[in-house]
């Protein structure tokens, strides 16, 4: 139209429309895990001993089988050719080329990342990304870390890096590591390196690239990529890196191959020179398995037993599979050295020069894509919460490479791995294969995907990716991953384990969100999601509600330890364990399917029938959490107004867990509104919901009845009556039971003063680190605040206020409030956790003065696993962007 002037797009949306037109913007990126060893997929082991099989010791020596580590690493999309950074201040027994933490034996949370290093930046193609680690200048205290932890027994907080006083006087080296992509074949390096102590310091600086092992398996022998040296002039000393004819992936139903690339470096770092090293991506054997004869002459760790003990382990004849370029260095107090490499297919033109320039035109334009993604009105401190927020959600991006078929057999047929290691997790998956790029909750506590954690990291996602945030939820529900019964994968461990069935409820999100911000929603996206829903909903009904009675047993379903028994365990014959929250999240499963279903009838009415089965299930559903079959037993409980856990005997007796937490609280998850002028374009749906409420009324008034409004009446589609539902929320809202200041708490305050005894067992209210390790170290849902409980529930208080409308208040103790209210109240006690106070302190960080009040520390941001239930200090895993990364969504929609 005449007049009008289109909005600018920035030069990061442009590289995002060029990826979907083929544009391959995102071969490269942090697809490179910060920890490998230690993992199931390298696990082994007769007994399944993952820890044991592969711990750090043995990692530097240990060629790895299903992917590759490294410090601030990036790596191509199948993960053939890697990089990353080492480092050596000349005090550590060991080369630093992997961040180091405690394993579950050894700490007192379970396992335990005790480094310190921040994802500060990165936008979604990768096109700009930055790191910062920190480097001290003494000694590293591996042995301290793991004696003191393992003397506190699992009880009270973890001994960290900062408490073993290693970090005093500031000696220490911050390390930044910038990439930026000149083109989407061309990346730019840029190592930054300041002595932050008081006095000089030597330092090493390795620059790392190397191949990953997949030619040295199966018993044969294959032709092999090679690194060598292309050129050494004075302007750059530059490597090769080819796959020319090695044939390194045979699993892929298309070619792919890298060709050739080469690493150009500055050929010295002040007077002196950089050395070239090589040596083989193999294994130690004799280090490894206490006995045997190597491959090669010259292995992993070569680089290691050179630079640290000064031993031939590196080729002389300069070339290898493994290369690195050794810079030695002393840095003055204050001083700083930079320094730029660049990765890219031209042999002649290393062009260091420009790096700094590239890297500073791509900070740039990260400056101007997120202007267009924080909301107006944010704070410049929000906008860093935001920013941060989404670097860690897109560096946690991990090329997860496994073939379970393959793993359970052994690598190599002359040597198969021990009996009965077949049976000990994830038998029943051996059609799972993944050569995949996955969102990881933690690309060190957690290298692997787990389920319900992908559901909601797709919502921050979309914030900058819709296609990736899609595609990731697609994954999960693709035949290599779904099982051919309908079960998605929970997670490494044990795909077989239960994690709570959101999956529905982000596609919903996801594609609403698209559909919010283009106008229109990706139907084929959605249509295709539900055509796999189905099965996984099938699956949920015939696998947890063994009796048909509306009522499911779940087991874990996520919560660890929130409840009296291991809900993982085989419970005696006959015992069944009715679930509050596994009964609730299945009526939240029915109306997020209802949703999805009449949003495309819309397009084809075939959908209208799924629509009717999926209300006529949650109504059954919720009829029968109050009152089942006419028979006393019900998981509502008058007296306290809260729904509870049921243990139900085969002599018809039951045992009540009156234990307040997240499990009587998850009900409130199933909500929806459906606005009777909303049903006039579905028929066949309305004639059935209509009869369905005047036939079945006993069950249907139960969770279904009619809200009259000034702007139209709604039918309220809730678990939980009127009356039941101010109860609950009297309960959720009072400080003195769930409500935190940080948000809602995973267990009652009430039990702090009365714990819940059942036999020996006691559920006792703890806000920080539970002395209770059902399902586990990381079993803390005995008190600390958790993002995603907390993001469902502001979710469902949003749909409250739809339904009920802006005029109606809900009476708490001493106020009255708006759902709506009450929904923001939540999302700020949350969002808060991160900004600075008044007094310019940031609750996430506790009572580290280091991190409160240094420069060089506040400003960086760690996304925690949870949260202190009484103060809002971070706690657990601490680079948990993945589900902690919702706070970038609520910064969007309520700050």
């Amino acid at each position: 139209m005449k007049g009008t002037t289109k909005k600018a797009i920035t030069a990061e949306q442009k590289r995002l429309s060029e990826e979907e037109e083929g544009v391959y913007w995102k071969k490269w990126g942090p697809y490179l895990s910060e920890r490998s060893w230690g993992t199931v997929r390298e696990d082994y082991s007769a007994a399944g001993d993952a820890w044991g099989y592969l711990p750090h010791d043995l990692a530097r020596s240990k060629s790895y089988r299903w992917g590759e580590d490294g410090l601030a690493g990036i790596s191509d999309r199948f993960q053939l050719l890697c990089f990353s950074l080492g480092l050596w201040n000349g005090q550590d027994a060991i080369l630093k080329e992997r961040l180091f933490g405690v394993v579950p034996a050894e700490g007192n949370h379970g396992e335990d990342v005790k480094e310190y290093y921040f994802y500060l930046d990165s936008t979604p193609t990768h096109s700009y990304m930055r790191y910062l680690y920190k480097y001290p200048h003494a000694k590293f205290p591996y042995e301290d870390l793991v004696r003191e932890n393992q003397n506190r027994g699992g009880k009270g907080f973890e001994y960290e890096l900062l408490d073993t006083g290693i970090f005093s006087e500031d000696r220490y080296f911050d390390v930044y590591v910038e990439y930026a992509k000149s083109s989407f074949d061309d990346l730019c390096v840029l190592i930054s390196v300041t002595n932050r102590g008081p006095e000089s310091a030597p330092l090493l600086i390795l620059p790392q690239l190397w191949f990953r092992n997949t030619w040295s398996w199966d018993g044969t022998e294959q032709k092999e990529p090679s690194i060598s040296v292309s050129s050494r002039t004075k302007s750059a000393l530059s490597l090769l890196a080819t796959d020319k004819d090695a044939k390194l992936l045979t699993n892929l139903p298309f070619e792919y191959e890298l060709g050739e690339w080469f690493l150009h470096a500055a050929p010295s770092i002040g007077a002196g020179e950089v050395e070239a090293l090589f040596t083989y991506n193999e294994s130690n054997v004799p280090r490894v398995y206490g006995s045997g004869e190597n491959r090669k002459p010259f292995v992993k760790d070569g680089f290691h037993e050179y630079l640290i003990r000064g031993a031939a382990t590196i080729n002389p004849d300069n070339q290898g599979t493994k290369a690195g370029l050794s810079y030695r260095t002393e840095l003055a107090p204050g001083e700083q050295v930079v320094l730029p490499l660049r990765l890219n297919r031209s042999a002649t033109k290393p062009n260091l020069a420009e790096v700094s320039k590239v890297v500073e035109k791509r900070r740039e334009e990260a400056d101007a894509f997120y202007e267009t993604v924080h909301r107006p009105g944010l704070t410049q401190d929000q906008k860093l919460v935001q920013r941060q927020a989404l670097a860690g959600m897109l560096w946690t991006k991990q090329a997860y490479i496994f073939d379970v078929n393959l793993w359970l057999k052994g690598d190599n047929p002359s040597n198969p791995p021990p009996a009965g290691r077949g049976d000990i997790r994830n038998k029943h998956w051996k059609h799972l294969n993944s050569n995949r790029i996955l969102s990881m909750p933690d690309k060190w506590e957690y290298p692997w995907f787990a389920a319900w954690d992908l559901a909601f990291h797709a919502v921050p996602l979309a914030l900058v990716d819709f296609e990736f945030a899609k595609e990731q939820l697609w994954l999960l529900l693709f035949e290599q991953f779904l099982h051919p019964s309908g079960q998605i994968p929970a997670y490494e461990w044990e795909f077989s384990d239960l994690n709570p069935p959101v999956h529905a409820w982000a596609v919903w999100r996801v594609y609403n969100m698209e559909k919010r911000r283009k106008g229109t929603g990706d139907r084929e996206f959605l249509e295709k999601c539900l055509h796999k829903l189905l099965l996984n909903f099938t699956w949920w009904i015939n696998k947890v509600d063994s009796e048909g009675n509306n009522l499911f047993e779940g087991g874990f379903l996520g919560l660890d330890n929130i409840t009296v028994v291991d809900r993982s365990e085989k419970l005696p014959e006959g015992v069944k364990l009715e679930q509050s929250d596994a009964t609730g999240w299945m009526g939240f499963f029915c109306l997020t399917m209802m949703r999805i279903s009449l949003e495309l009838a819309r397009e084809n009415r075939v959908y209208e029938g799924l629509a009717t089965k999926f209300f006529q299930h949650y109504v059954l559903i919720g009829a029968a959490m109050k009152h089942r079959g006419g028979r006393d037993l019900s998981l509502w409980d008058e007296k306290d107004g809260f729904f509870y856990d049921v243990m139900r005997y085969p002599d018809g007796g039951f045992q009540q867990f009156r234990v307040r937490s997240l499990v009587g609280l998850i009900p409130l998850f199933a909500v929806e509104r459906l606005e009777k002028a909303w049903l006039d374009p579905f028929p066949d749906f309305k004639k059935r919901f209509e009869w369905f409420l005047n036939n079945r009324q006993e069950q249907a008034q139960r969770c279904c009845w009619t809200q009259k409004r000034s702007d139209g009446d709604a039918f309220v589609l809730t678990i939980l009556d009127e009356q039941q539902l101010i109860r609950v929320l009297q309960v959720m809202f009072d400080q003195s039971e769930f409500l935190s200041p940080h948000g809602i708490r995973s267990l009652s305050r009430f039990h702090e003063e009365q714990p819940f005894r059942f036999g020996d067992a006691s559920v006792r209210y703890e806000p920080a680190e539970s002395d209770c390790k059902i399902k586990g170290g990381n079993s803390n849902w005995r008190g600390p605040i958790w993002f995603p409980t907390n993001f469902l529930l502001i979710e469902s208080l949003r749909r409250l206020g739809n339904a009920y409308g802006p005029d109606y208040r809900v009476p708490l103790r001493g106020r009255s409030l708006t759902f709506t209210a009450m929904a923001r109240e939540v999302a700020l006690g949350l969002t808060t956790i991160f900004e600075r106070d008044s007094n310019g302190r940031r609750p996430v960080f506790g009572g580290s003065e280091k991190f409160q009040n240094d420069p060089h520390w506040r400003d960086n941001l760690l996304f925690y696993e949870y949260f202190h239930a009484d103060n809002g200090a971070g706690l657990g895993a601490s680079h948990q962007t993945g589900w902690t990364g919702l706070v970038a969504a609520l910064l969007d929609e309520w700050a």
